[in-house]
């Protein structure tokens, strides 16, 4: 036989592998708890060689886990694989019968799982034979060949090293001179300052609060190497993304206006809607472990978290199957991981569900939409209490057009320039001494004497009305000259969104509509237009007597109208038409550069 033939036969030939041993394996363990733990100590769900027998095996696996004393039995198996959509896969349950009612003694399963296991490690051989031929053919030198043959070789090391006997158990047991050696609190944290290597962390928001937006410009420039949130940069992260929550053409918009490119994506690996199965169970946790070691990822995203289970977000017994099943395997490999997940009906509990999901995590991060673009990121639980717990964000955005300028979307951190020598060289109950109060106090350059009057209470600071007015035109003045100071909740531009976020914009004075509220998302719909001025109600002290009573709402200093909208919430005393520094709208901000005083994308 000449070899173009050989190669032909090896192309529709059947790999090695024993059904007959695989059926008693499978059959067996559905009945036994003792049958599956020492079958375990010979052989692993990737030793067998047909899908419908590791998804049994997956399945028992489960089972044992989350329940200490009885054995599984056939019909848990099948309801198991029913609830996970994948009956089909087991010819409608059919094969579970069959395999369960031609079952073995208990005793006799590791006998044949050694059968399985040899005949795997042939499989294993056999298709590094087909890799090395691939290789020759497409013309790959001896240091390539050497290369893909370390690499079998060392992994049939590690297997053997791990995945027999009780090596992989004793693995776990720390060796107290290296573990003491080790300092864990010099341990450089990841980008951004949010987490560590090897921790794990949520981050909990409302739909309208962007987390998938925040954490995809996080993580693209975590994996290529980019400063996060004004940290220095660091050696890009492998990272993998599961998203089960935004469609692709939602996720192009958004890379593209972080200014992502098809060769500048570093290390970031992102699996679209992937097909694995529940992450509170075995054969879920068994899917990602698989797509964490063919990616290398060092740090796994779960966008969102509640769409990738399968038990109810209330019972505890989901968090607790999510953390064995998935992310206990990958805090045991070092391997980081983030889920996101939504707010309760009441956000004062944090995320929605059982407690039990926040148990098992190292920080839990909250972010929350304040307004024009500001952000919120606190965190409310922590392991470790190591890095900041608060971060103030703004979420800057261009239009160009009708979509979202390249480049033109970031996150970087809220800063105030405020001299530092300014508070202590300005005499005490002077103007400039309150000004650099309120600077240093982070309160928003425009803000009005209402809100300037309130947080100079809160400080206990005394300031008569003459002085409180002063004191917010030249922080307002200040405004004016320096666009960047400008409060994050005035809109960059009336043409463009407020800010890339999925919170509608009110209609724009010229009657534009409002269009798409962040990349990748729906348009919003535009706002109620302003409220007309009404006359001041008056109350009559008898019949034809004119009212003296007080409007409840205060009034403009100079034409007496209520005032409304952020004139009033802002504690302005004149309506725009009536104000004496401009005598119009005051001037709008222009739109953020890369020139401006902000961590440069």
């Amino acid at each position: 036989m000449n070899r173009d033939q050989a190669d032909q036969d090896g192309l529709t030939r059947t790999p090695p592998h024993d059904i007959e041993a695989e059926e008693y394996v499978t059959g067996v363990i559905m009945h036994s708890r003792l049958a599956f733990e020492e079958c375990s100590l010979v052989i692993n769900r990737e030793d067998l060689y047909r899908p419908a027998h590791q998804l049994i095996w997956d399945t028992v696996a489960g089972i044992i886990a989350t329940d200490a004393v009885a054995d599984p039995h056939p019909a848990l198996v099948r309801a198991e694989i029913e609830k996970q959509g994948q009956l089909h896969r087991v010819d409608n349950g059919n094969l579970i019968y069959r395999l369960s009612s031609e079952t073995i003694a208990w005793t006799m399963a590791v006998a044949f799982a050694e059968r399985i296991a040899e005949t795997a490690r042939q499989r294993r051989y056999d298709a590094h034979s087909t890799a090395l031929k691939a290789a020759i053919d497409r013309g790959a030198d001896g240091d390539e060949l050497a290369g893909l043959v370390a690499d079998f070789q060392q992994g049939e090391a590690l297997r053997e090293n791990t995945g027999r006997g009780p090596a992989h158990l004793t693995a776990s047991l720390l060796d107290w001179g290296t573990f003491f050696a080790t300092d864990f609190g010099a341990i450089q944290l990841l980008p951004g300052k949010l987490m560590g290597p090897g921790q794990q962390i949520t981050l909990v928001g409302d739909g309208k609060a962007g987390k998938s937006l925040f954490c995809q410009e996080w993580m693209w420039r975590m994996a290529t190497g980019q400063s996060v949130l004004g940290d220095h940069a660091q050696a890009p992260v492998r990272i993998l993304y599961l998203d089960a929550e935004n469609g692709q053409e939602q996720v192009q918009e958004r890379f593209l206006s972080f200014g992502a490119g098809p060769r500048s994506m570093g290390e970031l690996r992102y699996a679209s809607f992937p097909p694995v199965r529940p992450l509170d169970t075995a054969g879920g946790g068994a899917d990602l472990l698989a797509m964490v070691k063919a990616t290398g990822a060092e740090l796994v995203v779960i966008d969102t978290v509640s769409r990738f289970i399968s038990g109810p977000e209330n019972e505890a017994d989901t968090w607790l199957n999510l953390y064995r099943h998935t992310l206990l395997p990958l805090k045991r490999d070092r391997i980081a991981s983030v889920r996101l997940d939504h707010f309760g009906k009441d956000k004062e509990r944090g995320g929605r569900g059982s407690s039990a999901k926040t148990q098992d995590v190292d920080h839990v991060w909250e972010l929350t939409y304040q307004g024009g673009g500001a952000l919120s990121l606190k965190r409310t639980h922590t392991r470790t209490g190591i890095g900041p717990d608060q971060f103030s964000i703004l979420r800057q955005s261009r239009r160009d057009g009708d979509n979202w300028a390249l480049g033109g979307t970031r996150h970087v951190l809220m800063t105030y320039d405020v001299d530092p020598d300014a508070l202590a060289a300005a005499p005490p109950g002077t103007d400039e001494y309150i000004i650099s109060v309120l600077d240093q106090a982070g309160v928003p350059f425009d803000a009005g004497n209402r809100v300037v009057k309130a947080k100079l209470a809160d400080l206990q600071i005394p300031a008569g009305s003459d002085k409180i007015s002063r004191v917010v035109k030249a922080r307002q003045n200040r405004v004016k000259t320096d666009a960047h100071q400008r409060s994050p909740e005035r809109s960059p531009d009336l043409d463009q969104m407020t800010f890339p976020g999925n919170v509608p914009r009110n209609a724009s004075r010229d009657g534009k509509a409002a269009g798409q509220t962040f990349p990748g998302n729906a348009g919003g719909t535009p706002g109620t237009p302003p409220v007309p001025p009404v006359p001041p109600s008056k109350g009559g002290t008898g019949e034809g007597t004119p009212g003296t009573g007080e409007s409840p709402t205060p009034l403009c200093n100079v034409c007496n109208t209520p005032l409304h909208g952020y004139r009033l919430d802002r504690g302005y005393d004149t309506c725009i038409g009536c104000d004496p520094e401009t005598g119009s709208h005051p001037d709008r901000p222009t739109h953020p550069t890369n020139d401006a005083p902000h961590d440069a994308a």
